[in-house]
C-alpha cells in the first residue's frame, strides 16, 4: 500500500494506490493546520508501506518527511520521470505541475496543456513528445474573488457559482458576473496564446478546485480530471520506488 500526498497551499490531500490503483478513501488537512498531531488523526488505521510527497511548502515538506518513517519520496525535477524536461531553471517547476504533466501526457499524449484551478491557476505546456515547456502562473478565482471583499468597504464576501445573467442585477450577482465570466475570458486568452505558439492540437484538461465551474462555459477545455494531480504522484512514485520490478 503506497500513501499519495498532495500538499498545496490551501490543503493537503491524501489517498492510497493498492497495487496501481486509486483508493475511493481520501483525507484532508488545511495545511496551516498540518502538524504531527493532524497526521496521525487522519491516518489512524491506514497501513502503507511507501510515501511519496508532492509538496509546495518546503516546510510542510521537511515536516512530513520527518514524520514517516517507512521510505519516501518527494516529487521534484530529479525524480526519475516519464516525460523530459526542456526548461531553462527545472529547479522551479513546481512539484505539483510535475505531477499534473506526468499524468496528463500518460493518460491523453501530446501535446497537452494543463490548467490547474488552485490557489492559483497554473498551466502547463507538454509537447507532442513529452517534454515539459514551461506554463503561465496567474491569479486564483479565490484570489480575485477575496481581494474585492477585503479591499472595499462595502463589496461582500461571495461563494462562486454560475451568474443567471451577465447583468447582475444585484451586488453579488454583479460580482459573480465578474469572477466567473470575467475569469473564463482571462483563462479563454491565455489558452488562445499558448496554444498558438505551441502549435499542434493540443489536449486540454482541467484539474483543481474550481474546474468544474470555470470549464462549464470554455468549449476549449476538453477533459476535467479530479484527480489528475494525484494521479501524476501515483505514477512518480511507483516509478521512484520501482514497484514495476
Amino acid at each position: 500500500m503506497h500513501l499519495l500526498i498532495d500538499n498545496s497551499n490551501t490543503r493537503t490531500k491524501f489517498a492510497l494506490d493498492h497495487d496501481g490503483e486509486l483508493s475511493k478513501w481520501r483525507a484532508v488537512i488545511p495545511t496551516v493546520e498540518l502538524s504531527s498531531e493532524t497526521l496521525t488523526a487522519a491516518l489512524h488505521g491506514k497501513k502503507f508501506t511507501h510515501v511519496t510527497i508532492c509538496s509546495v511548502v518546503p516546510h510542510a515538506a521537511t515536516l512530513m518527511q520527518s514524520y514517516f518513517q517507512v521510505p519516501t519520496h518527494c516529487v521534484s525535477y530529479k525524480s526519475d520521470l516519464p516525460i523530459t524536461i526542456d526548461y531553462p531553471a527545472p529547479a522551479q517547476i513546481g512539484a505539483d505541475r510535475l505531477a499534473n504533466s506526468v499524468a496528463a501526457f500518460l493518460t491523453y499524449g501530446g501535446p497537452a496543456i494543463v490548467i490547474d484551478f488552485g490557489t492559483a491557476v497554473t498551466f502547463d505546456v507538454i509537447s507532442e513528445a513529452g517534454a515539459y515547456l514551461g506554463g503561465v502562473i496567474a491569479p486564483g478565482t479565490a484570489s480575485l474573488r477575496d481581494y474585492l471583499h477585503q479591499k472595499t468597504a462595502l463589496l461582500p464576501s461571495i461563494t462562486l457559482e454560475e451568474p443567471s445573467s451577465a447583468i447582475g442585477r444585484s451586488t453579488e450577482d454583479a460580482m459573480q458576473v465578474g469572477a466567473v465570466i470575467g475569469y473564463r475570458g482571462l483563462i479563454r486568452e491565455i489558452l488562445t496564446a499558448v496554444a498558438e505558439e505551441l502549435g499542434g492540437t493540443p489536449t486540454v484538461i482541467a484539474t483543481g478546485g474550481d474546474a468544474a465551474l470555470i470549464s462549464a462555459g470554455l468549449d476549449a477545455i476538453h477533459h476535467q480530471k479530479a484527480d489528475l494531480t494525484l494521479r501524476g504522484i501515483q505514477i512518480i512514485g511507483r516509478t521512484n520506488f520501482d514497484f514495476q520490478k
